[in-house]
């Protein structure tokens, strides 16, 4: 198998990318990708060499993105506006031999220190000149080449994720795992319909907008609609014209849309599917776009390790605030501090098992272990309850992960980058609620005495090493950092 045979089957004239005004239909997606397999197989790439794809939501991150599996490599989809030393750090964690630059993305990889890539070997550029590196017009002319046989759970994808605990790291995902959760959410619509039009300006270097929306969409025959930046008003105008069935999106979008003025109720009338995802959703959220749209939003539950989705609540009755129910071939258990099944309505971590649950954080078997049982558990570290009716509701996260707009921020990432600043004795990190972004970043720093610096200073140094919503947003300065008996800095007084 090969999690890239998904557009395979498709009627060549089907509609499936409509991408800067542009479609592309399944026929011509096809060549595309054969014949950049052909290039990346000219280029010496082997099967298991690790490709980063550095690009925004458009066609070039998705022929890249198959082409790179199907000639058995491992796609690394980056963050496009990541500052480069970020970049960097990822990329040399990985191992990329190669990376391609999307067309917005060439700025910040322009100055990529490949000293501090040392396997990295080229970079593919998606059009202009040549001058930064192998270009994608040239590839695109090259012969093209099968697609290569892989066993199930050889790895596909690696996702930088925060983890269930520690710092950020590089999830394993197999063919297999993709491909289950893949069809483990279609099955939920009744196997997907080949006339539905997904709405994707959830990042495609997200685990969310890869797997869900542009994996399930291509799985299905379905056409994708690429937005490379959300704006409530024009995102409105692209579903109309384009007769959007389906939208997937993080709480910050339909935040944006309940509180926009003056759009129209019908404003969603094509959409037969709206689902969110990624953070917890609001309630209040989910009860204003009911009322002024007429539009249902199902809620459910996932995580990176789990590529992502473990609940959903669509085909269920709807109920704001809850994430569903398990979905197909997924195992859950809500367990409490002794070990065991926590009875209903006690709350309890979320213990996740099934064929879309990921095989480890790469070259980190510490991470794993503390991760995944040896009975094939994933320990989420996100607490949840069940209901009478098996309805489950997320209450609070045993770690202490930050969620900013649907991205992971660990603190301990943020916290390194603050005590590289001369002068800073201590500092500790926490999550806010944020009315837009569901939670910011805020740090308390404690500097040496005698040093004395201005919040926008350790903003704009955080910002030269992090992305920009793993970024304090606020920065108090204090004389000490509350502790516990054992010298741990107390997270919940901070907050």
């Amino acid at each position: 198998m090969n999690l890239a045979e998904i557009i395979e089957p498709h009627p060549s004239g089907a509609q499936a990318l409509i991408s800067r005004g542009r479609v592309t239909d399944y026929g011509t997606l096809r060549d595309q990708v054969a014949r950049l397999r052909g290039g990346l197989v000219g280029l010496g790439i082997q099967p298991g060499d690790r490709v980063g794809i550095l690009c925004a939501n458009n066609r070039y991150f998705v022929i890249n993105y198959l082409a790179a599996l199907g000639v058995g490599a491992v796609a690394v989809p980056l963050n496009p506006l990541s500052p480069v030393l970020e970049l960097e750090r990822e990329l040399a964690a990985v191992g990329a031999r190669a990376l391609f630059i999307g067309p917005t993305a060439k700025g910040a990889a322009a100055t990529i220190d490949t000293s501090r890539v040392p396997d990295l070997e080229f970079t593919i550029v998606s059009e202009g000149s040549s001058e930064a590196g192998v270009r994608l017009e040239d590839l695109l002319a090259s012969e093209p080449a099968p697609l290569l046989d892989r066993d199930p759970s050889d790895l596909a994808v690696l996702m930088f994720t925060s983890g269930t605990a520690g710092s950020p790291k590089a999830a394993m995902l197999s063919h297999a795992n993709l491909l289950a959760n893949i069809d483990q959410v279609l099955a939920l619509r009744g196997g997907g319909d080949a006339s539905d039009v997904s709405f994707a300006v959830l990042p495609l270097f997200h685990i969310f907008g890869l797997n869900v929306i542009l994996g399930g969409a291509l799985r299905a025959g379905a056409s994708v609609l690429l937005v490379e930046r959300f704006d409530p008003v024009s995102a409105l105008e692209a579903m109309h014209k384009h007769r959007v069935t389906v939208v997937a999106g993080a709480p910050t979008m339909w935040a944006a849309w309940a509180a926009t003025p003056g759009l129209h109720p019908g404003s969603f009338a094509d959409v037969r599917v709206a689902t969110s995802g990624a953070a917890a959703l609001d309630a209040m959220i989910s009860r204003q776009v009911k009322e002024r749209f007429g539009l249902e939003i199902g809620e459910g539950y996932g995580l990176t390790e789990a590529s992502p989705v473990v609940t959903a609540s669509i085909g269920l009755p709807w109920r704001p605030g809850s994430v569903g129910a398990a979905v197909d071939d997924v195992e859950l258990r809500i367990v409490d501090l002794d070990g065991e099944d926590a009875l209903v309505g006690d709350p309890g971590e979320l213990w996740v098992r099934g064929p879309n649950v990921f095989q480890g954080y790469w070259q980190d078997p510490d991470a794993t272990d503390a991760a995944l049982d040896a009975d094939g558990w994933l320990h989420t570290g996100d607490i949840g309850v069940v209901d009478d009716e098996g309805f489950i509701f997320l209450v609070d996260r045993a770690k202490d992960l930050i969620i900013v707009s649907g991205f992971n921020v660990f603190p301990a990432e943020v916290e390194e980058a603050i005590l590289d600043l001369p002068g800073i004795r201590e500092c500790a990190v926490v999550g806010v609620p944020h009315p837009h972004t569901g939670e910011a970043v805020k740090a308390f720093v404690v500097p040496e005495p005698g040093i004395a610096y201005e919040e926008d200073v350790i903003i704009e140094h955080c910002a030269r090493r992090l992305a920009r919503y793993k970024c304090p947003q606020k920065v108090n300065f204090v004389d000490e950092l509350p502790t516990n008996v054992s010298g741990k800095v107390v997270r919940r007084s901070l907050r």
